[in-house]
């Protein structure tokens, strides 16, 4: 495991895979929150997941016993909104997706149009449709901005995997013929997001997470250092396989939380 780099004074964290799976909290969680907290080390939550708003996450995390507020949550719906809000000021939006995209984007002041919009931005929405397809292809092909959220093809629930916002998205490119702007890993949008939030250079950032080709590929992009744990995606059976496909090698590699907790808060507490 190598060593803290001196230069980190600040987290940012992944949350399912890393500090949960579904509702269940991984071993270590609590500890590793509580004594960054102690410690008085910033750190934020940053989640691909554009579903929940920033306080639903937050007491999602709290119903596991980890301690969370919303002000530590950073979710790629609230980062949309803000970069729609920043690159098309005053544009009105189609969007695609469930609460925590609807709440971020009313949040931003950003108005709805669903007949002819400047930006389509979508999200997960689990209660897609032919017609939404349609009408989304349509606007986008006739020269609305189209922003996604987030990449992921797939996420996990009780029963198993199901299609992501990734997936959707997929079938409105193929529909469309329009590559999307991309702001949840592994893009840097949502980290530097992030990082503007803390009010640090991204060099004195480290990103914690389980998945390489989302966190450790997102922290590379945006000039972080980056922390392994192998609690989710990424295991000890095929690191070597993901080392390989990223071309990526964290800076440090824990196989568990309590490891991580040593590594950032070892010399503090």
């Amino acid at each position: 495991m190598s060593k803290l780099t001196a230069d980190w004074k600040a987290y940012l964290i992944d949350l399912d895979g890393t500090l949960y799976h579904g509702s269940r909290m991984i071993l270590g969680a609590d500890r590793l929150i509580s004594d960054l907290h102690a410690a008085g080390i910033p750190y934020l939550f940053v989640t691909n997941n554009s579903s929940r708003t920033p306080a639903e996450v937050a007491a999602h995390l709290q119903q596991m016993g980890i301690p969370a507020d919303e002000e530590h949550v950073c979710t790629s719906a609230v980062a949309a909104a803000q970069y729609i809000a920043e690159q098309y000021p005053g544009s009105k939006v189609a969007p695609i997706g469930e609460n925590g995209l609807l709440e971020a984007l009313r949040e931003a002041g950003i108005e709805h149009d669903e007949q002819d919009p400047h930006v389509v931005v979508q999200g997960i929405d689990r209660s897609f449709t032919y017609e939404k397809l349609t009408k989304a292809a349509r606007m986008i092909a006739s020269g609305a901005h189209y922003v996604l959220t987030n990449p992921d093809l797939q996420l996990p629930s009780q029963d198993g995997l199901m299609p992501g916002a990734g997936t959707i998205a997929a079938a409105i490119k193929a529909a469309s013929g329009v590559e999307p702007v991309v702001i949840g890993k592994p893009s840097g949008i949502l980290m530097k997001f992030a990082i503007d939030r803390l009010g640090l250079h991204n060099e004195e950032v480290a990103v914690i997470g389980d998945n390489m080709l989302t966190d450790m590929s997102a922290g590379v992009n945006a000039g972080c250092g980056t922390i392994l744990v192998l609690t989710g995606v990424t295991t000890e059976q095929n690191l070597e396989q993901y080392v390989a496909s990223t071309g990526i090698q964290p800076d440090a590699i824990c196989r568990d939380l309590d490891e991580v907790r040593k590594l950032v808060c070892g010399k503090i507490i």
